[in-house]
């Protein structure tokens, strides 16, 4: 059976204009930065009005949210595609690896856009924020129902390790070298699943 633990959040149907108002922020947000694209520029690429704009979001602030919910979106709808294809958690945990591996190899790639919009906001109650912690916060569980499911010792610790490690690749595959920030996150999962008591006895 198909692991059943990830629970993406659902997909609702955008108004054409809104989703192409999304779909420009998810771009111009991650390649330009948040703060350094402003309203106007979001209207004129997205080829809406400015009474559009504030129909579908109000507010910038609340298009930066829409984002990084996108954003959350998009990868735990990846993650979910591959559990439905696996009934192994071990498996499914070398997957979220190769998905990140390939997301650092990636043409475009800036770092994780969770950890950039963190930087951009720096109150840890704004809504921004509250939106990254919300992400963080659901990579970290899955990890550690995956962990659990394996048998690892210290399911908790060990995706703290795996968080860590996640949040320097995206930042040394970005502002460094993409092969061995890579590698890097790589030897980390494997001393992870190598404290699993069946693979360190055998």
């Amino acid at each position: 059976m198909p692991i059943d633990i990830v629970k993406p959040p659902k997909r609702h149907s955008l108004a054409p204009a809104k989703q192409r108002i999304l779909d420009t922020a998810d771009r111009l947000f991650y390649d330009e930065g948040i703060r350094a694209v402003g309203i106007d520029r979001l209207i004129a690429v997205s080829s809406v009005t400015k009474a559009t704009f504030y129909k579908h979001y109000g507010s910038k602030d609340r298009l930066i949210v829409e984002y990084i919910a996108y954003r959350h979106l998009q990868f735990a709808e990846t993650v979910d595609a591959a559990a439905q294809a696996t009934d192994d958690p071990e498996q499914l945990l070398r997957d979220i690896l190769a998905l990140q591996v390939r997301l650092i190899s990636s043409p475009g790639f800036r770092g994780c856009p969770f950890l950039n919009a963190a930087t951009e906001f720096t109150d840890g109650a704004h809504p921004v924020r509250r939106a990254v912690d919300h992400h963080r916060e659901w990579f970290h569980d899955l990890l550690e129902n995956l962990l659990r499911a394996i048998g690892h010792p210290l399911p908790g610790d060990a995706s703290d390790d795996l968080v860590l490690a996640h949040d320097g690749a995206m930042l040394g595959g970005y502002a460094g070298d993409p092969v061995a920030a890579s590698a890097a996150l790589q030897r980390m999962y494997d001393r992870v699943l190598a404290a699993v008591p069946e693979r360190a006895a055998a």
